[in-house]
């Protein structure tokens, strides 16, 4: 071989290498930029430790955009302070995300920081997401349900009692007054209604539970006189939810997953008809969707009890009953989550 030869070999070989060594680097920096990332996987925050959904809801159910609402909240930008709509806004309502519509912030969390951007000490449980910037000094908060940024989130300025600011763009959220506020409204009945307030109470979009008495006759009714058989009142759970964030069906598909409906007047141990399974619908679609879950539910070769009649007047019990396992601590005795869908 003459020494043309061995040039050429010497420069296809290195030329060879070189593009090796590109492709190699090439990958190691896509693969760090996806490791930096935290959004789906920063450490719980004291205050916003509900369970976050983790699937987005379809891109077609959010709100068309404009290039500035694009900007702030698709790209992080921040709008300039002191010029956003609800800087000095305090009337009564609800701040929602302007994307997708999900319940944020209620008007008597909002307070007047002077920072030159609406601020807020506290958010609806589970509705915010928090996450570390990426020079560590910061904390952006985004909504939990479809990600849209909002803002950042500040501790230990002492401007309020709870010594939390949420520093929140104005065009990231949309105010609804308080009459134009649709939230949804569930009743259920399984059991020992403590047990179903505790796993209720986990499921994003619940804003509020409260355990009590429904389906009988007695007015005002107290523990003691559902106790005795003689008022046709179950012990029943009354939830509040955000529709954005958890539809019906999936509320109903929970309760069937966190009792046994194929146990007629008793739970476990509890026996007696206020321990009945039911679900007391509100409208013509949740008595819809609660009949189809139990025709899938029987048509698996289950013998499902649970009755489907409309909802009547919900009478709230005692204090007492009230979150009591938030209260006493410990597990429900006769509740637990087995997955049926």
């Amino acid at each position: 071989m003459d020494l043309s030869s061995n040039r050429c070999l010497k420069w296809g070989l290195i030329g060879s290498l070189v593009v090796a060594l590109a492709l190699c680097l090439a990958l190691f920096l896509l693969a760090t930029r996806a490791g930096g990332e935290t959004t789906d996987t920063a450490p719980p925050v004291p205050g916003d430790n509900q369970p976050i959904m983790t699937t987005p809801p379809a891109e077609e159910t959010y709100r068309q955009l404009t290039p500035e609402e694009e900007n702030v909240i698709l790209r992080q930008g921040t709008e300039r302070p002191f010029t956003g709509e609800y800087t000095d806004h305090f009337a009564a309502g609800l701040y929602t995300c302007k994307r997708c519509g999900a319940m944020l912030y209620h008007w008597q969390d909002k307070f007047p920081s002077h920072y030159g951007w609406p601020s807020f000490d506290h958010s609806i449980p589970g509705a915010v997401k928090r996450t570390p910037d990426a020079d560590g000094i910061r904390t952006e908060i985004t909504c939990a349900h479809c990600g849209g940024h909002l803002g950042h989130v500040f501790e230990g300025e002492g401007l309020t009692d709870k010594d939390t600011r949420y520093c929140v763009n104005s065009i990231s959220m949309l105010f609804l007054p308080e009459e134009q506020v649709k939230y949804g409204q569930a009743y259920f009945a399984a059991g020992c209604f403590w047990g179903i307030q505790h796993l209720l109470d986990q499921q994003p979009g619940v804003l509020q539970t409260t355990v009590g008495y429904t389906g009988g006759h007695t007015e005002t009714p107290t523990y003691q006189q559902v106790c005795s058989h003689t008022t046709g009142h179950a012990e029943a759970v009354a939830v509040l939810y955000d529709p954005v964030r958890v539809s019906f069906e999936t509320l109903a598909k929970l309760f069937f997953e966190i009792h046994d409906p194929t146990q007629l007047n008793r739970q476990g141990p509890d026996r007696g008809d206020q321990y009945r399974s039911a679900i007391f619908y509100t409208t013509d679609e949740q008595q819809q969707v609660a009949e189809k879950l139990i025709a899938e539910l029987k048509g698996r070769g289950m013998n499902v009890v649970t009755e489907v009649t409309p909802a009547g007047p919900f009478w709230p019990g005692e204090d007492y009953h009230q979150e009591y396992y938030q209260k006493q601590g410990g597990q429900p005795y006769c509740h637990a989550r087995k997955q049926l869908w």
